[in-house]
């Protein structure tokens, strides 16, 4: 039980503050929270299970530039998506959307962030010395009790404040991830060619 709960906590404090708490309220603010929740809880599980099975040895092995770029590039296109009306002005229906789901989107992003997160180094860690199991439970619902609470103020905001205000907070929000993680990927390049 000591090891699930040093997971939890650590992993619950690691996520205090995070561009994933962000995210999870950016997202509440613009969806349902059950699906914002479901795609945290599908990432943690999911992630915190290949951390802790692979343990602290993979921390090295990725590859941390790619990674970068790819998230960075995706935070700008769901920035820039995230600034499409949500309902067609003449009629007040919503506007139709092709494509991806609102689970797809939540997922994805979240999975983007999670990646080469403190977090992950926090659960690879702790599973070298403090047991699989134990480690992947705690981490994974320390991150979803975590960005739970992102999720209810996003949805208080959403449900209180306007929705174009809003709107502009959650792209701006996305963008400024997108530049950032793009900005780190060519720091990273720098420093490694010096």
């Amino acid at each position: 039980m000591s090891s699930f709960l040093k997971a939890f906590g650590l992993v619950a404090l690691a996520e205090l503050g995070d561009k994933s708490q962000l995210l999870a309220l950016a997202f509440a603010a613009r969806y349902r929270p059950l699906t914002v929740l479901v795609g945290i809880a599908l990432v943690a599980f999911a992630l915190d299970l290949a951390w802790a099975a692979a343990g602290s040895s993979l921390g090295s092995a990725l590859p941390e530039r790619p990674l970068k770029v790819a998230a960075g590039v995706l935070f700008i296109a769901f920035g820039l998506w995230t600034l499409r009306p949500e309902k067609s002005e003449a009629s007040n229906v919503p506007a139709t959307r092709p494509g991806v789901p609102p689970i797809v989107t939540v997922t994805a992003a979240f999975f983007l962030s999670e990646l080469g997160d403190k977090t992950m180094l926090a659960t690879l860690t702790l599973a070298s010395t403090q047991g699989f199991l134990a480690t992947w439970l705690g981490a994974a619902l320390g991150m979803t009790a975590a960005d739970s609470a992102a999720v209810a103020l996003g949805y208080y905001a959403r449900t209180r404040l306007p929705e174009r205000p809003l709107q502009l907070a959650s792209a701006a929000l996305f963008i400024a991830f997108g530049v950032w993680s793009l900005a780190t990927a060519a720091g990273a390049e720098a420093v490694s060619q010096a």
